[in-house]
């Protein structure tokens, strides 16, 4: 940790006060609460909202790990990763496993999260009504109100268009029965790892100065009609070409050598773990 530097850069009043937000919202699933957005040293839109909550809650025995869009290695990451570590000096890590916090940016990770593990989501628009309501103090009534007819003409006006949902991303969720949530970016292949999840989720918009959350063992139901059932993206018959896993989120990409399209696993740490699964695999069996 750097000399003249506060734990975790934040003065411990400028956390509390993000702390008091963060348990407004675990006390009040999908809500959002407003909170004092503080100047970082990052610019806004590049997870200011997740950074001030992972900095707000880390302690000195946490084992960090941080994402975007699948990637360790990405400069988002590398940027907040490098932040985090030079304020508190904490453990950084690339397996999920290992990870107690862990932050993300447009994705949920593969590996099924625990209990003892918080999941930080980075949100650039934390208002699923934005698109139907321009102005924040009618969207504040409209959830008051339990008003979502605007959400459900959303997706309908999307089904008669192009004869299904067209949420590539952000998929709107009903949280706890009660308040319709935007789960930040994350493809709608992870929008069910939200539900039940054990792991705590918290998700912060720096630059509309919101912070909501999603307790553990929470009911998370992705919008959908009856007749128009929420899907996720479909890799029916597909592997990642290095690890051969199959069943997760896959990225298409074009081999540069032959020219054909290939799949790849978008979690890099999960495809690593895999890889080594299978090279300890192997040696065991050239020497049984």
């Amino acid at each position: 940790m750097k000399a003249n530097t506060h734990f975790a850069f934040f003065d411990e009043g400028s956390k509390k006060e993000i702390r008091r937000a963060i348990m407004k919202a675990v006390a009040i699933p999908g809500y959002q609460v407003p909170f004092a957005s503080r100047e970082m040293p990052i610019a806004r839109g590049w997870g200011t909202g997740g950074l001030q909550i992972t900095l707000s809650i880390i302690g000195q025995s946490d084992v960090l790990k941080v994402i975007d869009q699948g990637a360790d290695e990405s400069v988002n990451a590398v940027s907040i990763k490098k932040l985090v570590h030079e304020t508190t000096g904490v453990d950084i890590t690339e397996r999920t496993t290992e990870a107690s916090l862990i932050q993300s940016r447009h994705r949920i990770p593969e590996v099924p999260l625990t209990k003892d593990q918080i999941l930080v989501l980075q949100v650039p628009m934390p208002e699923p009504l934005r698109a139907v309501e321009a102005k924040e103090y009618r969207t504040k009534r409209m959830h008051a109100e339990d008003d979502y007819s605007g959400a459900w003409l959303m997706l309908f006006e999307q089904i008669m268009k192009y004869g299904k949902t067209a949420t590539a991303a952000d998929h709107p969720v009903y949280v706890n029965g009660r308040y319709v949530m935007a789960p930040s970016p994350i493809p709608r292949f992870d929008n069910p790892k939200m539900h039940h999840s054990e792991a705590l989720i918290l998700l912060g918009a720096g630059r509309e100065k919101k912070i909501y959350a999603v307790p553990p063992y929470t009911n998370v139901k992705s919008l959908a009609f009856e007749d128009y059932p929420f899907t996720v993206e479909s890799f029916e018959g597909q592997q990642c070409h290095l690890c051969g896993s199959a069943g997760i989120f896959l990225d298409e990409l074009i081999d540069q050598q032959t020219g054909k399209t290939v799949y790849q696993c978008n979690d890099t740490s999960y495809c690593m773990d895999q890889l080594n699964q299978k090279e300890k695999a192997e040696v065991q069996t050239s020497y049984a």
